[in-house]
This record gives C-alpha cells, structure tokens and sequence, in this order.
C-alpha cells in the first residue's frame, strides 16, 4: 500500500465557559488524528473553550486556522446565543481570505445532562442558526460520554480541507 500522506490541519475551538472538552480530551492543545477516505488528517485542535482570557492570545493563535468549531451548551440559552460573537471575533481576527466560505462546524455539546431533560437549545434552533449563517454543520455532542464526537471531528477535516489551496490536495 502506497504511504498515505499525512495532512496536518489547524482547528480552533471557541465557546463560552462550561463548554470543556478537558475532561475528554486533557489539554487545551492536542492533535487528534482522523482518517477519512482512505486519509489521515492530523487536527491540530487548539482549544480556549471556556476561557475568558483568550482576547490575550492575539493573531497569531487564530491565524492559519483551516476551521473554526463553535461550541454551545445545549442546556445554556447564553452560550448558544454567544455562538455570533465567537464567530464575528474569530472573523476578525483571523482574518481568513474567503470569510463567507470559511468553514465552521457548531456542536451542541453536553447532551447527556440530566437525561437530556435540561436541553433549552434545541437541535432545531441551532439547525436553523447554522443554515443563516452559510448551512454549517451541526453536531449534538456529549464530550463526556464521548457521543458524536468522532463524526463531529471527522466532519471538520472534511470541512478545513475545503479551505485549503488546490495545489495542497
């Protein structure tokens, strides 16, 4: 079999406090390798999830970034509605050559409280959020059970590659 060549992708995770995937994933840097087609994508994940110090970070931490994920607390109406300003700060900081093309992906995470029954954000509420603001993907996710997460991350390498230049692929 041919070596299959590794590509390496840089993937921001915004959201407002609460919306840790720590527990899950242990570091606010990792790299999480995802195979797709027959691919590995290596996913830089870059995580500020919950910090409220992130504003210091500057451009150079969103610069470079191939995908953005949006993170929400489907049991908190306050952090779906902050989903705008993550993404409008993210714009401008990135600054990405094609803003109305870049890609997103928004996960809902922490599905598995309270048997689902303190969910506020419903799935379709931040379907239709997604879909004003340029049909991006939606993932309802339980970091802590570890639900969807795989498919919500397999989706971002597909999505980050769309921003890559052609002569990448």
């Amino acid at each position: 079999m041919a070596s299959r060549r590794r590509i390496l992708l840089k993937v921001i995770i915004l959201g407002d406090s609460g919306n840790q995937y720590k527990a899950t994933i242990g570091a606010d840097f990792l790299t999480k390798e995802v195979e797709v087609d027959n691919r590995v994508f290596t996913l830089q994940i870059w995580d500020t999830a919950g910090q409220e110090r992130f504003q210091s970070l500057g451009v150079a931490f969103y610069r470079g970034a191939d995908c953005c994920v949006l993170v929400h607390d489907v049991n908190v109406m306050k952090s779906f509605d902050n989903l705008n300003n993550w993404r409008e700060e993210f714009l401008i900081q990135a600054s990405p050559s094609d803003p109305e093309n870049f890609s997103f992906v928004v996960l809902g995470n922490k599905i598995d409280v309270d048997g689902g029954n303190s969910q506020v954000v419903s799935e379709k509420k931040a379907k239709e959020w997604c879909s004003s603001k340029g049909n991006i993907p939606y993932f309802q996710t339980s970091a802590k059970e570890g639900f969807n997460v795989e498919d919500a991350f397999e989706c971002v390498a597909i999505n980050a590659l769309k921003n890559e230049p052609a002569e990448e692929m």
